[in-house]
């Protein structure tokens, strides 16, 4: 689990390498330096280790000894996680009343008459607020890396000699590994043997270029090595690089914490970059706060005006101030995207960083490779032929030498092409199979190997008579650029125009029906002594064709079907021939009239190619970069979410670029490293399933969000008309914050509510807008109801329980009556508001109305009966009078009962009123 437990650790150097100085040291081990300016054999010596590798009993030892090879990512402490989890702007303000109630209630007030009840209900608040939040992120962070732990990592070693696949944790000091394009470096290394070895290493040092990888000794002035740069050691790959090409063999000497990515990992404090969802998140508080600043002051001046008292306004405003926020916005963030990663785990999608799964609801277009996402991944060697089309087992032949002795990532035409040699019976040994022939017949002398700006990749074999033969394959129209002859019924003879043409015919007939071509070229004798390298591609004879057959899947053509209608444009960016992959999009229903080749692309600037993305389906013969900048296009200049699916070396660029990067447990490792969500099954249907969960998710986190803030803006308003009017406060701020608290809890339940399908039909993304709007044209209908229960308490209710209205109250001097009209008035509007506030929640969560077919979550349903019973009984409990309740008289409750009866219905009207403008209701 080393690369998944890094890629925080490789982002958070990216983000501090931009502001942070260089340090004084190099971060390198005792045992990198000395491996770096010393012979690789004193490097084995020093590790007391061999060129074949450790014996199994010396890896337990080792392993014992040093610990698994992991690093973990920069994490906070304990103190710092608490912290996060108590200290944002609600708690502020939490904390700020609590300071204003102490001095009021309890520091400016004589002993006898001390009330800290305020205090310590905020204090409850304030704890069970943090508690749930600083719980809730521990078991999603463990859930997110117990959902890691399903996707596997190993690398390949040499243990008592022989290679083994071993998991990147089990590696040890004196190991000696394989590595090879596509891999991940597992740990710090030395180079033992190098072939044609480039490794990106941008992660660490921020240069984009490959960088070339070799045996030599690293020569420094200083002699205990501290000034040894990171880019001085070309024969060390460090960990969390990864291989482009060529490949190795490499001496371990460094793993975990002692690693180079290790020691920076210690240094890190845990903070990077703020991912769009965070900022979503954050423009929505920021909404919140600005509101708060706006009413909080509003409300104090209007009471500091009518009631006289600047303390109890101050106290009353500062409550209100709480009650327009959401304090359990952290929590229910956080809840949603647990609650989304742990329902996309059980449908085959592991979600990296839970961010992720809003912008995998919000994709609306997905870039995907052809090969295995559309096809079947099985790709079969339909025919060999020469150039005469005709079947020809030359080709075959020389196919096979290519393919067995390459020694980089053998892809899925390497392995094709084996087996069908394994199949296939040789001419010269009657009883053996063509693969195992030519496997004891020839030994490798050299390769070059593939790249993606040449497309093809060679090897230099050589027979028991010591010929030797360059062969190489690749893409049909780069192999013609470096062929000078052709073979004609095994002669050579000069590659004309003419032949030229009849061979691009033969080909594109090929292609038309679904077959990808691969040429086969060779050159007898191509040097007598030196290494091999590009140069020598050149003079080649032209062999003939193999022409592959990777059929679209079965569940192809409805994926895509589904996709489109839920609003995601799927996009083909691939590699292949454009006559290939069209033929393979005609077949699933995505429209490849207009294709745009990689050539084309880099003769458009990023305003063409905006607008020439925006109309093509279909781009072939894309290089990794052309592949990178079209999703940067689509993303910065057209404005789409873009989701990138691969599962290649070539992807793995594209994929960094795109808002959410998808990749499969089968990818190379750089693949893997690069994805935010990784599929356990390669298949567009697993996809999405995983895109509806992302939409699910954020739209329960949207009914939080418009319900809450709609109803407590509603509340505001009605504080500020009843100030106006009432000769008291309408709710005293214990019990504001006590009934923000319990409504609070109930919606804590949301994470797990279902969502409307016509809802997750089309991509999602952050709007603050339309919540601010939602606000204001839905949040106004409670504070009419209120209005009501004001009048209803202050005129009929109140006065029949004390035989008077206020006014005589207050004429006769009655303290006592007019403590208790109070008492009950405010105990009416606690009841009702908590009903109302509520019961909306059920009423805004869907377009409908709450049915048998379309009810809340039963989580919800409990929820809210349980908060509701318990704001009834309250006044009438044995701790009334310490929250300053009392006992509601029965004709209250048929006025609520009237009262919720008429909001409920009000609210609908204006839901549909609110639908019918903006088209929807969250």
């Amino acid at each position: 689990m080393l690369m998944l437990k890094t890629a925080t650790v490789l982002e958070a150097i990216s983000k501090r390498r931009r502001t942070a100085r260089p340090a004084a040291r190099t971060g390198l081990s005792k045992n990198t330096i000395f491996a770096a300016t010393h012979s690789a054999e004193d490097a084995l010596v020093l590790l007391d280790a061999t060129a074949n590798g450790l014996t199994a009993e010396q890896a337990t030892e080792r392993l014992d000894a040093a610990g698994p090879n992991t690093i973990e990512a920069p994490t906070k402490t304990l103190a710092r996680r608490i912290a996060d989890a108590f200290i944002d702007p609600f708690a502020g303000i939490l904390a700020a009343l609590a300071l204003v109630s102490l001095y009021i209630d309890v520091l400016a007030v004589p002993e006898p008459q001390r009330d800290p009840s305020t205090v310590i209900v905020i204090g409850i608040m304030l704890l069970v607020s943090g508690g749930m939040k600083f719980i809730q992120e521990a078991r999603s962070g463990n859930a997110a890396e117990a959902l890691k732990d399903l996707v596997s990592n190993t690398c390949t070693a040499l243990r008592d000699g022989e290679r083994v696949e071993i998991p990147f944790d089990e590696l040890v000091p004196g190991d000696v590994i394989r590595l090879s394009a596509g891999d991940m470096v597992p740990a710090d290394a030395r180079i033992i043997t190098a072939r044609d070895l480039f490794v990106i290493e941008s992660a660490l040092t921020g240069e984009s270029e490959a960088v070339e990888k070799t045996t030599a000794v690293t020569v420094v002035e200083s002699a205990d090595g501290s000034a040894l740069p990171l880019s001085a050691c070309k024969n060390i790959v460090f960990t969390g690089t990864s291989v482009q090409n060529g490949t190795a063999m490499a001496l371990v000497v460094a793993t975990g914490s002692d690693t180079y990515l290790g020691g920076i990992a210690k240094m890190l404090n845990g903070r990077g970059e703020k991912s769009a969802f965070d900022r979503g998140v954050s423009s929505v508080s920021m909404l919140l706060v600005r509101l708060m600043l706006v009413m909080a002051p509003a409300v104090f001046a209007v009471n500091a005006t009518t009631k006289g008292n600047v303390i109890d306004a101050l106290l009353f405003a500062t409550s209100v101030a709480v009650g327009i926020t959401p304090q359990m916005l952290p929590v229910i963030v956080t809840t949603s995207l647990s609650q989304g990663a742990k329902d996309l785990a059980r449908r085959q999608v592991i979600v990296k960083e839970l961010p992720a799964i809003q912008n995998l609801g919000a994709m609306d277009v997905l870039c995907c490779d052809k090969t295995g996402t559309l096809t079947e991944d099985r790709i079969v060697l339909e025919r060999y032929l020469s150039t005469d089309g005709n079947e020809d087992a030359r080709v075959l032949r020389h196919a096979f030498l290519n393919s067995f002795f390459q020694t980089g990532l053998k892809n899925l035409i390497d392995l094709a092409v084996i087996d069908r040699a394994d199949v296939t019976p040789s001419t010269v040994m009657p009883d053996s199979m063509l693969g195992q022939s030519l496997r004891d017949r020839y030994t490798k002398v050299d390769e070059v190997p593939f790249d993606f700006s040449r497309r093809r990749l060679s090897v230099v074999v050589a027979d028991a008579q010591g010929k030797t033969q360059m062969v190489t394959k690749g893409a049909a129209e780069e192999m013609l650029e470096i062929c000078s002859f052709v073979e004609i019924d095994g002669i050579a003879q000069p590659l004309t125009d003419e032949k030229l043409a009849q061979i691009r015919k033969q080909v594109a007939g090929l292609n038309a029906e679904g077959l990808r071509v691969i040429a086969v070229a060779q050159k007898t004798n191509p040097r007598c002594v030196g290494e091999f390298g590009i140069a020598d591609e050149c003079d080649m004879v032209l062999m003939g064709f193999l022409a592959f057959l990777d059929p679209p899947k079965a569940s192809a053509a409805g994926a895509v079907a589904t996709l489109e209608a839920k609003g995601v444009a799927v996009k083909v960016l691939t590699g292949d021939n454009d006559r290939v992959a069209a033929t393979v999009c005609e077949q699933i229903g995505i429209d490849a009239s207009n294709v745009l080749l990689g050539s084309e692309i880099d003769a458009l600037d990023d305003a063409e190619l905006a607008e020439r993305a925006e109309k093509t389906n279909l781009f072939a013969k894309l290089s990794p970069l052309q592949k990178a900048r079209l999703v940067r296009v689509m993303r910065e200049m057209l404005g789409h979410t873009v989701g990138f699916m691969g599962d290649g070396i070539n992807d793995a660029a594209a994929m960094r670029a795109s808002d959410c990067g998808i990749s499969v447990d089968s990818a190379v490792d750089i693949a893997k490293e690069s994805a935010d969500i990784i599929l356990l099954q390669k298949d567009l249907g697993v996809l999405e399933r995983g895109i509806i969960e992302g939409r699910r998710t954020y739209g329960n986190l949207l009914k939080y969000l418009k319900t809450t803030v709609s109803s407590n803006f509603g509340n505001v308003l009605s504080v500020t008309v009843a100030s106006l009017f009432l000769p008291f406060l309408p709710m005293s701020a214990l019990q504001l914050v006590l009934l923000s608290l319990v409504y609070e809890i109930v919606c804590i339940a949301l994470p797990w509510d279902t969502v409307d399908d016509a809802w997750t039909a089309r991509p999602r993304a952050w709007d603050a807008a339309s919540i601010k709007g939602f606000m204001l044209e839905l949040g106004p209908v409670s504070s009419l109801f209120d209005i009501v229960t004001f009048a209803a308490l202050f005129f009929v209710v109140c006065p029949a329980a004390v035989d008077a209205s206020w006014s005589e109250l207050a004429t006769a001097g009655d303290v006592a009556g007019m403590a208790t009209f109070a008492a009950l008035f405010q105990s009416g509007w606690f009841v009702e508001s908590m009903w109302s506030q509520t019961l909306v929640v059920h009423m805004l969560r869907s377009p409908h109305l709450p049915s048998p077919r379309d009810h809340a979550a039963p989580s919800l349903c409990v929820l809210t009966v349980l908060g509701l019973a318990l704001v009834t009984w309250l006044p009438a409990s044995p701790i009334a009078d310490a929250l300053g309740l009392m006992a509601l008289p029965a004709s209250f409750f048929a006025l609520l009962a009237g009262i919720v009866t008429a909001y409920i219905a009000l609210t609908q009207l204006a839901k549909r009123r609110y639908i019918a403008r903006h088209g929807e209701l969250l």
